[in-house]
């Protein structure tokens, strides 16, 4: 890893709160990821599980977090299970963690090594009555792929058919939903790094390069910086490909007089930064691309202040597709009648800013959360309003990520990055 050591109290401390919401006589398992095989004996880059990580800190492949608060055996509450290194993997693969650096890491003392996994796993088994398995709840998860998690589940059930099932995933996203000031600080530093790659590029910038170009540009200041990289899949789409909203390839040349809009942001310590910026490939907006920036930054200026405790994320969707309405019809690209016959399902203004404003942001881009519940104070959001007009080449998005706070408005940690017209072409221009 190339992230300083977390505190571990992030990792007690969530603990703790999975505990406080667990039955009696119940146990919960965490696993980690598989490391994904390519073809041939290539694999993926390993990614860490997002929850055992938000519980443990461990973030190796072949883990496994047990949590049994209710345990007769003092040294059973807690318990790592972890792939034992030895010379040859350190040879190989790199050093792993050891019982000490697990126990620094996640202040869990008692760690076992796989291999004993299945035996003291049946012993902790004997003393409750239900287990908590963790699926992936996520309300846009693709499930088709098998995990490790999966897999897991399939055998302790068929091995323990006699034990009550419960679900990790409720709690988990009761937990992950709220950050506390060491993840702050974390999603901070993320920030921080894409605020370096953001002031990279606003001097490379120019006509006739290439959008994959300025992708490497972001990469290499992102790695300098002590981040993995992207935390996305990065969207670098200049002209009439900032209107498609996933827009990955990056391939495209950077024409004179055209907008790019860059939907990236690094990763540090597995927390997730998400910025989109837009920026005049001549180093200068036309009048007619300052009146649509203009008019999307106003709509995201009135939609974060919104984001405060006691909202309800379903009415503020709704606050800001009037905001968005408003725009619209200053810009010409609706008209009243276009709202007197639209249908309610699809507003009129859902033409040109057709995705939503805000989603939870932290270990994931997206990340889990509770959205039929009122804010909190300290739940991250994007906020990132747009306006798509395919048939001018033009698309703008603006995007930030807030924490909420207890009163007034929210905490941009993106707020030193250049977001004013004035400011971008000041920057792109000395």
């Amino acid at each position: 890893m190339k992230y300083d050591r977390i505190n571990s109290r992030l990792f007690i401390d969530n603990r703790k709160k999975f505990v406080g919401q667990m039955e009696e006589n119940a146990l919960a398992v965490f696993n980690s990821n598989d490391i994904y095989p390519v073809s041939a004996d290539s694999t993926m880059p390993f990614q860490q599980h997002r929850d055992i990580f938000a519980l443990s800190g461990v973030d190796q492949e072949e883990s496994i977090l047990v949590i049994s608060p209710n345990s007769k055996n003092e040294m059973h509450k807690e318990v790592l299970f972890l792939k034992e290194t030895n010379e040859h993997i350190a040879v190989w693969e790199g050093e792993k963690l050891d019982k000490k650096n697990a126990f620094d890491t996640s202040g869990i003392k008692t760690v076992y090594w796989l291999q004993d996994f299945d035996r003291i796993f049946k012993q902790m088994m004997c003393e409750v009555n239900t287990i908590y398995l963790n699926t992936n709840e996520h309300l846009r998860a693709d499930t088709s792929v098998q995990t490790r998690e999966d897999r897991f589940i399939e055998q302790v059930k068929k091995d323990y058919p006699a034990h009550s099932v419960g679900r990790s995933a409720p709690i988990m996203h009761q937990i992950r939903s709220v950050k506390n000031d060491i993840e702050i600080e974390l999603m901070q530093n993320a920030c921080n790094i894409t605020k370096s790659g953001i002031e990279r590029i606003l001097k490379f910038i120019k006509p006739n390069i290439w959008e994959y170009e300025i992708e490497a540009e972001l990469n290499h200041e992102f790695l300098m910086n002590r981040s993995s990289g992207f935390a996305y899949t990065p969207i670098v789409a200049s002209g009439a490909n900032a209107c498609v909203l996933h827009y990955i390839q990056n391939n495209g040349q950077c024409k004179s007089g055209d907008v790019i809009l860059l939907d990236v942001g690094a990763e540090y310590a597995n927390y997730a930064s998400d910025l989109t910026r837009c920026f005049p490939i001549s180093g200068r907006y036309t009048e007619r691309q300052k009146n649509v920036y203009n008019a999307v930054l106003r709509v995201k200026k009135s939609a974060e202040k919104m984001l405060t405790p006691g909202t309800l994320l379903n009415d503020y969707h709704k606050e800001v597709g009037a905001l968005m309405e408003s725009e619209l019809l200053g810009l010409k690209l609706i008209d009243k009648t276009d709202i007197k016959n639209q249908d309610a399902a699809w507003p009129a203004y859902k033409k040109y800013f057709m995705h939503g404003t805000s989603h939870f942001i932290g270990l994931d881009t997206h990340d889990i959360g509770i959205w039929d519940e009122p804010i909190k104070p300290g739940m991250a959001f994007t906020c990132e309003p747009g306006i798509y007009i395919a048939e001018e080449g033009l698309g703008i998005r603006i995007e930030d990520d807030l924490i909420v706070q207890e009163n007034g408005v929210p905490y941009n940690l993106m707020g030193s990055i250049p977001i004013e017209v004035d400011e971008i072409e000041t920057l792109m221009n000395e």
